[in-house]
């Protein structure tokens, strides 16, 4: 999407959270209706989800935890989408390590906070959409403080800041993503709460009927609409998620067969061992560090039991690739993540399609992206 003109509007201020609200209240008052210029510029938008759907959109206060390469792709692509208003928080400063792969700072930056640093490059996309600052740590945070977003995205954290937030948000009310990337690797979770969406579909020669489809999804109504010769069928259905305290003691389905075990990529038990290992350890694996490696070895070991997967489907092959990867960001592999975790952010949003549920795995290594469930089950 190109970055939308700032002709007809001035830059919007950067604020930061931890003033006081008098000094904010002003800047955070929104438009709740769509002006003309704005139907000009989301046109295309528009034109593919419906007014009421860039309505919600435009209404939307997002908050992006953790300013780092995936974060920037995110970011890049909800202002561009024209939400509400973005805050992006982060309590940590610039560093030359930040360089590789981020796009919103630059070398003035070293030292600087890492959400002032990026917020000026992220407002000038689309000036249209406030973007807010705060610099205070998220675990510091009550879970009131979440309930002035309408959708919560930590991103490149580690677990018990992810469990803490997970938990915040849950008592609030409010759906929360996290995300990472890990070199080559990456995952997006999704805690939705109870989520409600509309899918558009060519109406077929059967009804649709009201029933759960999966263990996770029903249908919980139908409407239709003709377009010259064609009939549409909006039909709503209702996702119901598990926070990531549950999925994280949570198995594959257990009505699967051996083969599609054997299917599950060996990143989703990667990524649920690197986030206990930095856990119990507080630090993330070293390859050239035989003692990390050995306790990798066996977390990794230890959690694909737990899944239901396979002995033997973890090769050490993976696991060198893994570990070679688990520190480094890659532009590449951020761009498409991003991507995907923003445009399944903006579904959410919108209210229109089938939302990530719950866990989608990154392998770069081999192209793939498979979703898996993870949420507890009746014994099978």
């Amino acid at each position: 999407m190109a970055a939308p003109s700032a002709q007809s509007s001035g830059q919007t201020p950067l604020m930061d959270l931890n003033e006081p609200a008098g000094h904010i209240s002003a800047a955070m008052v929104t438009s709740q209706t769509i002006s003309a210029d704005e139907v000009a510029l989301y046109d295309r938008q528009i034109r593919l989800w419906g007014m009421e759907a860039q309505a919600r959109m435009r209404n939307a206060k997002v908050l992006i935890i953790s300013m780092r390469a995936l974060a920037n792709e995110v970011a890049k692509n909800l202002v561009l989408a024209g939400i509400g208003s973005l805050t992006v928080m982060d309590p940590e400063v610039v560093e030359a390590d930040d360089f590789g792969a981020q796009f919103f700072i630059s070398e003035e930056h070293i030292g600087m906070n890492r959400a002032e640093a990026a917020a000026p490059a992220i407002q000038r996309l689309n000036p249209r959409v406030p973007v807010h600052i705060d610099t205070g740590r998220p675990e510091d945070k009550p879970s009131q403080f979440y309930q002035q977003f309408d959708l919560v995205i930590p991103t490149d954290l580690g677990l018990d800041v992810l469990l803490n937030i997970n938990a915040a948000t849950r008592e609030a009310g409010r759906p929360f993503y996290a995300a990472s990337t890990y070199g080559l690797y990456g995952f997006i979770f999704a805690d939705l709460l109870k989520h409600e969406f509309v899918v558009k579909r060519v109406k077929s020669n059967r009804a649709t009927e009201l029933k759960s489809e999966s263990r996770t999804r029903k249908v919980t109504g139908a409407r239709e609409t003709k377009e010259g010769d064609t009939i549409w069928e909006f039909v709503t259905k209702e996702e119901v998620y598990v926070p990531l305290s549950s999925a994280l003691s949570s198995q594959i389905d257990k009505t699967w067969r051996p083969r599609k075990r054997k299917a599950v990529p060996a990143v989703l038990p990667g990524v649920l061992a690197l986030l206990k290992f930095e856990q119990s350890t507080k630090h993330w694996p070293d390859i050239d560090n035989k003692e990390d490696v050995a306790g990798f070895t066996s977390l990794i070991t230890e959690v694909n039991e737990e899944l239901g997967l396979p002995d033997g489907h973890i090769s050490s092959e993976f696991i060198r690739s893994f570990l070679s990867n688990a520190s480094a960001e890659l532009s590449p592999v951020a761009a498409v993540l991003g991507g995907i975790l923003a445009q399944d952010a903006i579904n959410v949003l919108a209210k229109m399609e089938q939302p990530v549920q719950n866990i989608l795995v990154f392998d770069g290594a081999i192209s793939a992206a498979p979703i898996l469930v993870l949420a507890l089950q009746d014994d099978a």
